[in-house]
């Protein structure tokens, strides 16, 4: 496997193809990543979709609730697009937030329309945590609805705000995913663990070990990811591309073998306790010159050996 670096000879490049996907808003992202002109937003700043929870908190709310929704096309292909906004209460999913992307979900399966989802989220707004939660499992539900009727869902991971509680359970539940080297996801933050375990279970502050455990590099090597790209525009729109083209084959064959796969995982890895430890028993030699990689060194090593996530299809 290798890493799609660039958009196909068809598609047009963003004006900025070197610009960082890791630093764009969410309107931002989408402009980059869709066909010039091809963007159609649902549920737009006219309709001002507010939550009913946050005046109760004296928070301030925002007109479309922290995700964009609509449809656009990706080098001439059709698709439903949704793009959560990490600036906005760390894209932290809420009522009305839940809502819009699981009518975005119901609309693609309806359409026959393959959706791509640009995840920056820490997971349930604790302010809506029961609306929250109900949110995350209709979304589950719709996405694993859509993928049943030959949709494919495809994720993009490399925002501010990572992916991390519900919202890792939602891109769990995709055909693929593509990741940049800035992308973290897992069910649990740093915040969470430490506040639950202690800062001798795990450090929130120690970057360096966040990434080793949740960063994109990580997820890739142990097959929690499809596609590594860089942290740019061009990258991630060359990746969905790529991820588009795979087959959104789900059925409970598919599901037995991701089940298998992932208990193969725990009885490899389950007692380490670092992304280091995980990597040396991958065969990677010098495994803590891994952080340091640049992209090519880096997927020179991955894609030889990486626990591929292909073995489950």
């Amino acid at each position: 496997m290798t890493s799609p670096t660039a958009a196909a000879p068809h598609a047009p490049l963003p004006a900025d193809p070197h610009r960082s996907w890791y630093e764009e808003s969410a309107r931002g992202r989408l402009s980059h990543l869709l066909d010039a002109g091809s963007f159609s937003e649902f549920l737009g700043p006219q309709r001002r979709e507010l939550s009913p929870h946050l005046a109760l908190f004296n928070l301030p709310r925002q007109f479309d609730d922290g995700i964009v929704v609509g449809a656009g096309a990706l080098a001439g292909k059709p698709v439903l697009v949704a793009a959560q906004e990490g600036r906005f209460m760390g894209g932290a999913i809420g009522e009305v937030h839940g809502a819009k992307l699981t009518g975005l979900l119901h609309a693609a399966r309806q359409m026959k329309r393959d959706v791509v989802i640009l995840f920056d989220t820490g997971g349930v707004r604790l302010q809506e945590a029961n609306a929250g939660e109900l949110a995350i499992s209709e979304i589950i539900r719709a996405t694993v609805q859509a993928r049943a009727a030959g949709v494919r869902v495809v994720g993009l991971l490399g925002g501010r705000a990572g992916c991390y509680g519900g919202g890792s359970l939602i891109a769990g539940c995709c055909s693929a995913l593509v990741i940049s080297e800035q992308g973290r996801l897992s069910v649990s933050g740093p915040e969470v663990i430490e506040t639950n375990k202690g800062v001798e279970e795990f450090d929130s502050k120690d970057r360096a070990l966040v990434w080793r455990t949740m960063g994109g590099k990580h997820r890739y090597l142990i097959g929690g990811v499809d596609l590594f790209v860089a942290d740019t525009v061009a990258a991630f729109r060359a990746g969905a591309l790529a991820a588009l083209d795979r087959p959104p084959t789900l059925d409970q064959a598919v599901l037995a073998a991701e089940q298998a796969r992932l208990e193969r995982r725990l009885a490899r890895f389950g007692d380490t306790a670092d992304g280091t430890e995980v990597w040396a028993r991958l065969g990677v030699n010098q495994p803590t010159d891994v952080p340091d990689m640049d992209l090519d060194d880096f997927l020179t090593i991955a894609n030889r050996q990486r626990e591929g996530a292909d073995a489950a299809r």
